[in-house]
């Protein structure tokens, strides 16, 4: 007998761009005048640990598997429709999101200015609540330093009720 609620861990680390044209983006928001992170995509450290968390908590892979730094096709892509994509495939699966957590570890920028923001758009992209905490690296190691941005994210997803046509599923 499967689990009908499991949990999922995610973790995004991206250092910081020297490229001025570079823009961070952070849980879908756009921090404007802050230096943006190295990545294939718009390297959004939260989106991407929440698409970890939630693929691996459906048994469904990683943010790699699904979305290759190889591929062409994802180069400057946007991490929140990324993340639509990941949810059609954990929804399609038959799972669904009951809540997101996410620590956010970074000497800057501020999050609390744009966290309300972030939390409304990455809960309406996965349909339920999700949290988003900064925490300092108290100038230790290369966060510390300035040099990046971490998140960790923990994510719970239960087997949905309904199957595509709305009826009570019988296989639980």
């Amino acid at each position: 007998m499967s689990a009908s609620i499991r949990v999922g861990q995610g973790f995004d680390i991206h250092a910081f761009s020297d490229d001025p044209a570079r823009r961070l983006m952070l849980g879908g928001v756009e921090f404007s005048g802050e230096r943006g992170l190295v990545g294939h995509s718009d390297a959004d450290v939260i989106t991407h640990a929440v698409i970890d968390a939630i693929l691996g908590a459906a048994g469904l892979g990683d943010i790699g598997q699904l979305f290759p730094d190889t591929d062409a096709a994802y180069a400057g892509a946007d991490s929140m429709v990324l993340l639509a994509e990941a949810m059609r495939q954990v929804t399609e699966a038959g799972w669904s999101v009951g809540n997101v957590d996410c620590v956010v570890v970074a000497e800057r920028p501020k999050l609390a200015p744009k966290r309300a923001e972030m939390q409304t758009l990455l809960s309406a992209a996965v349909g339920a609540p999700v949290a988003v905490k900064g925490k300092r690296a108290e100038g230790l190691g290369s966060i510390g330093r300035v040099e990046g941005i971490a998140c960790f994210t923990v994510a719970l997803v239960e087997r949905s009720t309904n199957n595509k046509n709305g009826q009570e599923s019988d296989d639980e």
